[in-house]
């Protein structure tokens, strides 16, 4: 590849109605390797420039807008670098697919255990969601509960920070950390500290089968009591949602999911129906039809339409949930709740009135909500992450100055002048 200056680099992407990268001014760096990457990352530096860090371009809604003088992806960095199914450990450059790591796995019987959201469905966005967009913003669904977050599935990166120094940090095994655990550190800070170059990942055995519990007509508070019950029982609930009416269905209905070997799930689900007769549960969804709920609920598609709402991420007690969202009233246009209602997905008009009043609200709970989806004008307005402290604020500040000390990666990108 040609090399040439930031100055000059021309725009490469394709860009349509609700595609995923941007212009950037004109400017879209695609380098092909980390030494190349590691230059430009320089080269930015040493002109004052700021980089957005893009992917897939499929994320380009989450966070504050994108300000940089230009982009800066990993696009032409992909492919996997090694995967040793024995030991159930993947490693892809940055740029890689999920789409083509899912596939390379399941060859395998394994999977990527913190189920990733997909979030083209909100955004209306083209692309691919790549691994470095994964790690960058620790993007983890239903599973969460019983299996964690794409952060505790993490074992390994390599990355660019802003002073065009690679590092590496992690490695094929989990270990205990002593000091700063730069993997962990990285994973959600949404590239706002380096340039990620490849991640490794610790994979989990795919599931032989799934069924899920179907209660219909609980309401919020009932249907979180009778989610909690089930994750506090012995039979390895991997899945608590509960969904309005309105969403898909004219009454509201509670899941509850079961994965495992045939034999195992079977008595599980025959159990669980036994200790949740009292609250009504007697419908199963086996397989391909719990496989698409759990799908539709871990990538919110139920909040997916009307556009031009706002979508919000909040996280708090699940014995709390209720409550909040009873408190936010007709500011919530449409709900849902997931993780045993530790994860209230709702909408709203996309207003800063609204804003500030689902953020007042929820401040007694003691909660966090992240404005998912709103337009530019709105997440340059108003906090898109929960705002920081005084003393979170200084130590977000010092992390990045010493990853990132003249803010060429997704300044602002988080939580503005960060």
């Amino acid at each position: 590849m040609n090399r040439a200056s930031i100055g000059a680099i021309s725009f490469a992407g394709s860009v349509g109605e609700g595609g995923g990268l941007k212009s950037y001014a004109g400017r879209l760096l695609t380098p092909a390797s980390e030494s190349e990457s590691a230059q430009w990352v320089s080269e930015a530096r040493g002109r004052g420039q700021k980089l957005d860090i893009v992917g897939g371009g499929t994320r380009q809604g989450l966070g504050r807008p994108a300000r940089g003088d230009a982009a800066l992806s990993s696009a032409q960095m992909s492919g996997v670098v090694f995967y040793e199914p024995a030991e159930m450990v993947i490693c892809a450059k940055a740029g890689t697919s999920i789409r083509e790591v899912e596939a390379l796995i399941a060859q395998h019987g394994q999977t990527l255990p913190f189920e990733p959201m997909d979030h083209r469905g909100l955004y209306a966005s083209t692309g691919e969601p790549t691994i470095g967009g994964l790690a960058a913003a620790n993007i983890s669904g239903p599973r969460r509960i019983s299996a964690g977050a794409a952060r505790d599935a993490l074992i390994g990166l390599r990355l660019i920070n802003g002073r065009g120094e690679i590092i590496k940090s992690g490695g094929r095994v989990m270990k205990n950390v002593t000091g700063l655990d730069l993997v962990k550190l990285n994973c959600g800070a949404h590239g706002t500290l380096g340039f990620l170059i490849e991640a490794t990942f610790k994979l989990l055995p795919k599931p032989e089968c799934e069924s899920s519990i179907v209660i219909r007509r609980l309401d919020d508070k009932r249907a979180i009591e009778a989610l909690s019950i089930a994750l506090g029982s012995p039979f390895g609930v991997s899945g608590a949602a509960h969904i309005s009416a309105g969403m898909g269905c004219e009454f509201p209905k509670t899941f509850l999911r079961i994965e495992g070997f045939r034999a195992s799930v079977d008595y599980r689900i025959a159990s669980l129906l036994a200790v949740l007769a009292p609250f009504g549960a007697k419908h199963v969804l086996e397989n391909k039809y719990s496989e698409r709920i759990w799908r539709a609920i871990g990538d919110a598609a139920f909040l997916a339409e009307p556009r031009q709402q706002a979508v919000w991420r909040v996280s708090l007690a699940p014995s709390k949930a209720a409550e909040f969202v009873a408190k936010v009233g007709n500011r919530a246009h449409a709900r849902f709740y997931d993780w045993g209602g530790g994860l209230v997905w709702l909408s709203s008009e996309a207003s800063q009135g609204s804003a500030a009043a689902i953020r007042v609200t929820l401040a007694p709970f003691g909660g966090h909500a992240t404005l998912v989806r709103a337009p530019d004008e709105l997440r340059e307005a108003v906090d898109v992450f929960e705002p920081l402290s005084a003393p979170l604020a200084q130590i977000t500040r010092g992390v990045k100055a010493s990853f990132d000390p003249d803010g060429v990666f997704n300044t602002g990108r988080m939580h503005q002048g960060i």
